[in-house]
């Protein structure tokens, strides 16, 4: 059974009734593809205008959604021969990022990349996709090695934040997304970050300090999730707060990849299928694909210090302070 959010309803009810008159037609003498095929085409054009005015909240919803295609996911269909690394020498193995070297079009790359999971089972194994301090630490030494080596490091990011539980914070939460922050900047080798889903607060800056950050159509990137901000804006617990609430918070934040494209904080929006990338994985992946092919050709021609140096004017230039004149 395929998964629908609410505002899919419209589509769902139609989509339900197709594969009812299949189920009816099957075996019997019967021919209704006429009819079948006028619903289809309802039901297609009813989507796209849905996905044509999509809210800022109603993309949230979409960049979370359980079917969407996962780090693993990507690996599998754009990569080849990806030897996994486990560990960050220092504490233990984190399972909510993942990461080692693959080929990516017959060129060795660095890929690492938040894993949510499937199956209850394995997300609580992955912890939902929020990482640990040795999550970070884990990526880091990764992406050292991909230095060493001269490889182009690619990272996938997917995750509502870091796991901010206790033991986390004893093992140094914070340090370590600060320190990934610090050594990102002066990695001597391309890096390209890409948000496939949900990006949230330092939990996806800790892979997304890079020389171009990608983001797919219906994925967000924020400080903090539309919940966090309502909860604190307008001083209500979860069970109080609504979708007003969120739908106010989420256009507030402006955490949508249109609306990042047009601050200046993502360099491309990658085109999902009609209905989200959770529709198509294979057509998803393509897309995907084509966008990393392009900027990879074009970092791995730029000279390393003239490229470390746009990757810092590029961070430089997010943001501006305004004189306000006095009255």
């Amino acid at each position: 059974m395929r998964y629908y959010l609410d505002f899919e309803k419209p589509v769902a009810d139609l989509e339900n009734k197709i594969e009812e008159l299949k189920h009816l037609a099957r075996g019997k003498d019967v021919d209704i593809t006429s009819e079948i095929k006028k619903l289809e085409k309802k039901a297609l054009t009813l989507r796209a205008d849905i996905f044509s005015k999509l809210t800022p909240w109603q993309k949230t919803l979409l960049s979370r959604h359980s079917e969407r295609p996962h780090t693993s996911d990507y690996i599998k269909l754009i990569m080849e021969d990806f030897i996994e690394l486990h560990g960050d020498r220092k504490f233990s193995d984190d399972s909510a990022i993942i990461g080692g070297f693959a080929r990516f079009q017959g060129m060795p790359v660095a890929v690492i990349g938040h894993e949510k999971g499937r199956s209850t089972k394995e997300r609580i194994e992955r912890n939902f996709g929020q990482a640990n301090p040795e999550g970070y630490r884990k990526a880091l030494r990764i992406m050292k090695l991909a230095e060493r080596f001269g490889k182009p490091i690619i990272t996938l990011i997917d995750t509502p934040g870091a796991y901010p539980g206790i033991g986390a914070e004893e093992r140094g939460q914070s340090e370590a997304i600060a320190n990934n922050l610090f050594e990102m900047f002066r990695l001597s080798t391309p890096i390209i970050s890409v948000v496939i889903g949900e990006g949230g607060s330092g939990g996806a800056l800790a892979l997304s300090i890079g020389d171009r950050l990608l983001m797919m159509e219906h994925s967000v990137y924020s400080v903090i999730s539309p919940e966090g901000c309502a909860a604190i804006l307008w001083k209500k617990d979860n069970a109080e707060l609504g979708q007003k609430e969120y739908e106010t918070a989420s256009e507030a934040l402006k955490i949508t990849a249109q609306d990042l494209y047009e601050l200046g904080i993502n360099d491309e929006i990658i085109t999902e299928p009609l209905g989200g990338a959770h529709n198509d994985h294979q057509e998803t992946a393509k897309m995907l694909k084509k966008a990393l092919e392009t900027h990879i050709a074009e970092l791995t021609e730029t000279p390393l210090d003239s490229l470390l140096k746009k990757r810092y004017n590029k961070f430089r230039g997010i943001g501006a302070l305004q004189e306000q004149a006095a009255y």
